[in-house]
């Protein structure tokens, strides 16, 4: 559960008034913004709100529901594990509907930095759990129970003025490591898709906003949905984008409601040239017949396609597939054929994770295995991609 904030910096307000910096503010688009788009409303069409009443009562929680005045809002004690939404079995058969069409508001209590070293130096409050869409080894429902639809967080002054203190505590980076050479990399999206919350507030763009103004850290999301939108937040170099791919038929079958991998990677060069860094993850690496065949045709077309200043700039992270005994059984409600890969006990072992969750992986030697032949797959297929991380 959400413990309460840390204290304040003295002469810094947890709270402030709603981001009219001038950093942020941002010249008019005489475009209409892509999350007003028939595209936009496919992927979420929000008929059902379950909030927190102080988060209704924000300046954010005003916004989004000027987006949806029609939708039903039912006030709830706390964003946590809704009883008629998180608990109740029945919505297994709804998984991808209440995705959909219902959002979750709430005020995220604890603001915690905590170290990572992994793909970031550490790891910020985000401003969102849950998602649109549908991945079905997503990690993030394991705890939830039978729906994980969109919680945003609507005190995102606060969220923001927490990672700012936290930046200016570290001082300049002064050793270069797999992260990043020369900044601190904070992980803005760990349980969520900012792409995707960009669609329905700005919670995005105010936290890209803020990296844009510290010049020691960068902010990372990982993504598997092309939001035109995030090309005119102007980054300015303090934001990594990490489009998560897969072979097209993995992602067919296990990445249901993303963008296809195709238009993830013809998506590379548009936000480089917007002032994004813009790395891949090879992600997640299921082991099945024809998966090292897939992969290279994937790595092949990556080379094929991609101009030399995205290859130039361009690491990538391999994760190896992890899964859940709990979310195995969700998605065997909604979603039989995606076990016939995910789930391998023979090939399997249960393992906990950093945040002390008990999950199976790939036994060891098969890991290790995989991920040399992945490396063996780049070298081949695309020897200018680095890999940055790999797990």
């Amino acid at each position: 559960m959400d413990q309460p904030p840390a204290e304040s910096a003295p002469g810094e307000p947890e709270q402030q008034a709603l981001f009219g910096w001038p950093d942020t503010a941002q010249e008019p688009d005489p475009q209409p913004s892509f999350r007003d788009s028939p595209a936009a409303r496919r992927m979420l069409d929000v008929r059902e709100v379950y909030a927190e009443p102080a988060a209704l009562d924000s300046p954010r929680g005003r916004q989004i529901m000027a987006r949806f005045p029609e939708a039903r809002v039912t006030e709830v004690a706390g964003h946590w594990r809704i009883p008629s939404l998180h608990g109740n079995e029945g919505n297994i058969a709804q998984w991808v509907r209440i995705k959909s069409g219902t959002l979750v508001l709430g005020v995220k209590q604890t603001l915690r930095t905590r170290p990572n070293g992994r793909s970031a130096d550490w790891i910020a409050p985000g401003p969102s759990n849950g998602c649109a869409m549908a991945c079905a080894y997503c990690y993030v429902p394991r705890r939830k129970g039978y729906a994980n639809p969109i919680t945003l967080f609507t005190n995102i002054e606060a969220i923001v003025a927490h990672v700012r203190r936290h930046v200016r505590a570290q001082g300049p980076k002064t050793e270069p490591n797999q992260c990043d050479p020369r900044a601190w990399v904070y992980d803005i999206g760990e349980n969520g898709d900012c792409s995707v919350d960009a669609l329905v507030c700005d919670n995005t763009a105010d936290l890209i906003a803020a990296f844009r103004g510290l010049p020691t850290a960068k902010a990372s999301f990982a993504t598997k949905f092309v939001n035109p939108d995030l090309l005119a937040l102007d980054p300015q170099g303090r934001t990594r984008v990490r489009f998560s791919l897969m072979p097209p038929d993995d992602a067919r079958l296990l990445d249901i409601r993303t963008s296809p991998v195709a238009e993830r990677i013809a998506a590379a060069a548009d936000f480089l040239d917007a002032g994004y860094e813009v790395h891949f993850n090879l992600s997640p690496v299921v082991l099945r017949p024809g998966w090292q065949r897939d992969w290279a045709a994937l790595l092949t077309h990556l080379d094929d396609v991609l101009p030399d200043r995205v290859k130039d700039q361009a690491a990538a992270e391999i994760i190896m597939l992890t899964h859940n005994r709990s979310l195995h059984e969700v998605n065997l409600g909604w979603h039989p054929r995606a076990e016939e890969v995910l789930w391998q006990p023979d090939a399997q072992e249960t393992k906990r994770s950093q945040n002390g969750a008990l999950n199976v992986r790939y036994a060891q030697e098969i890991k290790r295995q995989a991920l040399t032949r992945m490396g063996q797959l780049l070298a081949s297929h695309a020897p200018w991609l680095r890999v940055r991380y790999a797990f």
